[in-house]
Order: structure tokens, then sequence, then C-alpha cells
């Protein structure tokens, strides 16, 4: 893909992954939010909980799954840690780290607590 079409299907897949969040009773607090260390896809909030999502976009959910490197894991953990900075119970805000995995066919799958941290 070209940059801009991979920009733009990306931009896609994060939209369609913040509405199934918000049928599902979350409430989208940032997109594309820029922290230390890295930008984070969604912030989402729910019941005092602070859902932090990576997206990833692909022809399956498995290749979507493989461009998740451990150093893309560390800079999400980064940046979430800079934005619970800003919370009121700062690192003590109930959070968790999902990974929400598009396909070609612009299906979706979740994936709770994904780096079990």
């Amino acid at each position: 893909m070209t940059g801009e079409v991979s920009y733009l299907a990306g931009e896609a897949a994060e939209k369609s992954v913040a509405r199934d969040y918000e049928r599902r009773g979350y409430r989208v607090a940032r997109a594309r939010w820029r922290g230390a260390g890295g930008e984070i896809d969604l912030i989402l909030e729910r019941d005092g909980m602070v859902v932090f999502v990576e997206v990833k976009k692909s022809r399956s959910f498995t290749r979507a799954a493989m461009r998740i490197s451990a150093a893309q894991q560390q800079r999400i953990f980064d940046a979430a840690e800079t934005y619970l900075g800003s919370c009121p119970n700062g690192a003590m805000t109930d959070c968790r780290v999902d990974v929400a995995l598009v396909d070609a066919f612009g299906r979706i799958e979740v994936i709770e607590n994904a780096f079990g941290r």
C-alpha cells in the first residue's frame, strides 16, 4: 500500500474499532493520542477503567497480530504511563491494554489485556 492509502486504511480501522467499543458502552476519550514514547490509537473509558487500544489491520487476524513487536509493546506501555499521570488516581487507575485486529473484510477481533501486564 502507498503511504496515504495505508494511513487512510488505518484511520478507517480505528474508527470502526471505536464504534465497536462504543456499542459496548465505552466512551472514546482520545484517538491517536501521542505521549512520551509513542502513540496510542484509542484511549477508552468505562466505569472508571481506562482501556488503551492498539489497532492493527491486515489481510487476516494472524497477519495483523504478527505486526506487533516487543519494542512497540514497550512504546505503548511508556505512552500509557504518561497518560495515566494525567488521571486523578495516576498509576493506580484501573486500566488494561487491548489489541483490536481488523481483517480485510472489516471484521474485528479484540484481545483484552493482550500483553498480560
